[in-house]
C-alpha cells in the first residue's frame, strides 16, 4: 500500500458573495515554484464561477483574487462554469471545464497566453441528445444497459426529454502532444473515452457522429474495481514518467448512504495512452476525514489537479464539496506500487 498523507484543508469559502457557498475542484498549474490554482467557487443558489489562488510551493497563499477569473458569458454555461482543470501546451495554456445551463452538462475550453486573460472556445465535447446517441450506437454495444441508464440524468427524468443532451463532462488534456495530436480524456458515464486530433477545428459534428458510433474503441478505462465500479471520471492532467502516463481519477461507489468518490490511480502508455497498462485495485485515498465526510455533497474525495516538488506529489481536490484539500505522496512509490497491478491481457466489457 502507498503510504499518502492528507495534508488538511487548503482554501475555505469566504464573505465573497461569488465564493460564500463553496469552493472546490481546482485544476492546478505550477510553474518555477508558484502554483497555480483555479477553483470552482459557489455562491448561494449553486451558481458558480471559477476563482483564482497562488501558492508560494505547495501550500503557502500568496495572492488569492477578489472577484471571478472566469464567469457565465453565454446561454450554453449561464447557471455555471464549473470543475477547471488546466495545462500548457504548445505556448497556450488550456483550461477546461464543465459548461452548465441547468439542463445540459458539457465540457468547454478557454485558453490564455498569460493565465490573467482567457480567450473561450465553447463547447468541445460532442452535442448529441439522448435519441441521436442511441441511434449512433446501436448495434455496437448493449448501449441501453451500459449508457443510457446513465445518462437519463436528473434533468431528463424531470423533464421527459429525450432531446436533452447527453451529459460530457471531465474533460483534461494531456500536457503535451502526443505523435503531433492534441489528446484529450473526458467522460460520458460511466467510463473515460479519449480524443486525438490534429487542431481543435477537427471537433466538427461529423468527427463526432463517427466518433460515437466507434464509442467503444474510443474508450480507456472502464469502472472495475469496488470503489468505482458504478462511474468513473477523468481527474488532473496526465503526469509523464519514463514507464507511463500516471492517471489520477475519481471513482464511484452507489451506496445506500449515498455515493462515495475517492481518488484513483492508473498508468497509460506513454505513445498510445489508449492501452491501460496498470491500475492500483484499491483507492489512492477516500474519504475518512471529517471534512471529507460531511459536507455540500458527503464522502466526496474529488481530485482535480497536482503539482510534484522533487519526488513528492501533491494531490489537490474537493473535499465534500465544499472545500479544497490536498494530500502527498512519494512519486517512485506510486510508479513501483503500479507497476505491481499490470494490466494482464484482458477485454474490456
Amino acid at each position: 500500500m502507498i503510504q499518502v498523507t492528507k495534508e488538511g484543508i487548503l482554501l475555505e469559502t469566504t464573505a465573497l458573495d461569488f465564493e460564500s457557498h463553496g469552493v472546490l475542484n481546482p485544476g492546478v498549474i505550477r510553474e518555477g515554484n508558484t502554483v497555480h490554482l483555479f477553483y470552482r467557487a459557489v455562491r448561494t443558489g449553486n451558481h458558480s464561477t471559477i476563482g483564482h489562488c497562488t501558492l508560494d510551493g505547495p501550500h503557502e497563499i500568496i495572492s488569492r483574487d477578489t472577484e471571478p477569473i472566469i464567469s457565465p458569458e453565454f446561454d450554453y454555461e449561464s447557471l455555471g462554469v464549473e470543475d477547471p482543470r488546466i495545462c500548457y501546451i504548445d505556448g497556450i495554456y488550456y483550461l477546461t471545464y464543465t459548461a452548465y445551463d441547468g439542463v445540459n452538462a458539457l465540457g468547454a475550453l478557454a485558453t490564455s497566453r498569460d493565465l490573467k486573460s482567457f480567450e473561450k472556445q465553447g463547447i468541445i465535447t460532442p452535442q448529441l441528445s439522448y435519441i441521436e446517441f442511441e441511434t449512433l450506437t446501436k448495434g455496437g454495444w448493449d448501449i441501453a444497459d451500459r449508457y443510457l441508464g446513465y445518462c437519463n440524468s436528473e434533468p431528463f427524468i424531470q423533464n421527459l426529454n429525450r432531446n436533452n443532451l447527453i451529459w460530457d463532462k471531465d474533460v483534461l488534456f494531456f500536457p503535451q502532444r502526443i505523435n503531433g495530436k492534441l489528446v484529450f480524456l473526458h467522460r460520458i458515464k460511466p467510463d473515460i473515452q479519449l480524443v486525438a486530433i490534429d487542431e481543435l477545428s477537427d471537433l466538427t459534428p461529423a468527427f463526432w457522429e463517427d466518433y460515437v458510433s466507434r464509442l467503444k474503441e474510443n474508450t480507456v478505462l472502464f469502472p472495475k474495481y469496488e470503489h468505482e465500479i458504478n462511474y468513473i471520471g477523468g481527474g488532473a492532467p496526465p503526469i509523464e514518467t519514463e514507464f507511463g502516463w500516471i492517471l489520477i481519477y475519481h471513482g464511484v461507489k452507489c451506496t445506500a448512504e449515498g455515493n462515495i468518490y475517492s481518488a484513483c490511480a492508473s498508468l497509460l502508455d506513454l505513445h498510445n495512452p489508449k492501452k491501460e497498462l496498470a491500475r492500483l485495485p484499491y483507492p489512492l485515498f477516500e474519504p475518512e476525514q471529517e471534512w471529507e465526510l460531511h459536507g455540500e455533497v458527503d464522502n466526496v474525495c474529488f481530485p482535480c489537479g497536482t503539482a510534484l516538488f522533487g519526488d513528492t506529489l501533491y494531490i489537490y481536490y474537493g473535499a465534500s464539496d465544499r472545500q479544497i484539500a490536498y494530500a502527498s505522496l512519494s512519486l517512485t512509490e506510486l510508479i513501483s506500487e503500479l507497476k505491481l497491478n499490470t494490466i494482464k491481457d484482458e477485454t474490456s466489457s
